[in-house]
C-alpha cells in the first residue's frame, strides 16, 4: 500500500510521526444518526460504517497516514441494548472475515487494543487470528480500539506497573512518563499526531486520553458512514497547516523576543 512506516518505533516523542506516515486516530461517530435520517434500523448504520472503514483504510496511505487507530467499541458501549452490542461484536468479525486477506496481502498489520476480558470466545478467536496473520507486516499499522476506554487503559497500565513493584521487579521511583507509556495497550505505536472526530460532535469520549497530549484535534461535520479518503485527506491538510510547538515557542517568536 504505502512505503515503510517504521512500525518498530515504540518511543517516538509525543506527536512524532512514524517513518513515512503520520499517525491519525479517528472516533467513528454518527452511524445511528445516519440510519435514523434514512428511516433504517441502527444496525444498518453500523454496517454502512464498516464500508466507510474499508474505504478509509484503503485510502489512508495516499493521505500520508502510516498508522491509523479507530475507535470501534468502547468500554461504555456495553450499556447499549443487548441486540446492538451483539451487532457491534458481529461487525468486528465481519470486517476481519471480509478484509483480512486483502489487509494481509497489502502489508497491513492489524492490532486490536483494549480489554480482552468479557469478549466472547468467537470474537477472541477472530482478534487473535487477525493479529497472528498480520504480525510480520510492516507497510501500514491498523489499530482497532475494541472494548477500549482511555481511563480503563490508564488504570490497567498502573495495575501492571504495581504488579511489577509487588514482584520486586521495579521500584516506584523508576516510573516516569516513558515507562508508564510502555504499559499502555498502545505502546507498539507512536503517539497520534492527529485525532479526528466525525459527525460534528466536539468530544474526545474517553479515547486515547494519555496519548493525545500533543495531538492536533480536528472535528468534521460528516456522519461516519459517509466518510472516505477525501475526508481524511482534508483532516490531514488541516493538521499540516498548524504550527506544533510541543510546549515551546516558534523560532520567529524567539527572534522577536530577542
Amino acid at each position: 500500500m504505502s512505503p515503510k512506516t517504521g512500525l518498530q518505533t515504540k518511543t517516538a516523542r509525543p506527536g512524532g510521526e512514524a517513518g513515512a506516515g503520520l499517525h491519525a486516530a479517528i472516533i467513528m461517530d454518527g452511524n445511528g444518526r445516519w440510519a435514523k435520517r434514512r428511516g433504517m434500523p441502527r444496525a444498518l448504520g453500523h454496517r454502512a460504517g464498516v464500508n466507510a472503514l474499508k474505504r478509509t483504510v484503503e485510502g489512508a496511505p495516499a493521505a500520508g497516514v502510516g498508522v491509523l487507530t479507530v475507535f470501534g467499541f468502547s468500554t461504555e458501549n456495553w450499556r447499549r441494548p443487548a441486540q446492538e452490542v451483539s451487532e457491534l461484536m458481529g461487525l468486528l468479525k465481519a470486517y476481519v472475515e471480509s478484509d483480512l486477506d486483502r489487509l494481509s496481502r497489502e502489508g497491513v498489520r492489524v492490532r486490536i487494543i483494549g480489554r480482552r476480558t468479557g469478549l466472547a470466545p468467537d470474537v477472541l478467536e477472530v482478534i487473535e487470528r487477525a493479529e497472528r496473520r498480520t504480525a510480520h507486516n510492516d507497510s501500514f499499522l491498523l489499530q482497532v480500539a475494541f472494548n477500549y476506554g482511555g481511563q480503563a487503559d490508564i488504570a490497567d497500565a498502573a495495575r501492571r506497573f504495581a504488579e511489577r513493584v509487588e514482584r520486586g521487579e521495579a521500584r516506584a521511583s523508576d516510573l516516569d512518563e516513558a515507562m508508564f507509556g510502555s504499559f499502555l495497550s498502545t505502546s507498539a505505536a507512536p503517539a497520534p499526531d492527529l485525532i479526528v472526530r466525525t459527525s460534528g460532535e466536539h468530544r474526545i469520549s474517553n479515547f486515547l486520553l494519555w496519548e493525545c497530549a500533543y495531538a492536533e484535534l480536528v472535528f468534521q461535520d460528516v456522519l461516519w458512514p459517509d466518510y472516505g479518503p477525501e475526508h481524511l485527506a482534508a483532516a490531514v491538510a488541516e493538521y499540516r497547516s498548524r504550527d506544533r510547538r510541543y510546549g515551546g515557542i516558534a523560532a520567529d517568536d524567539v527572534a522577536v523576543a530577542g
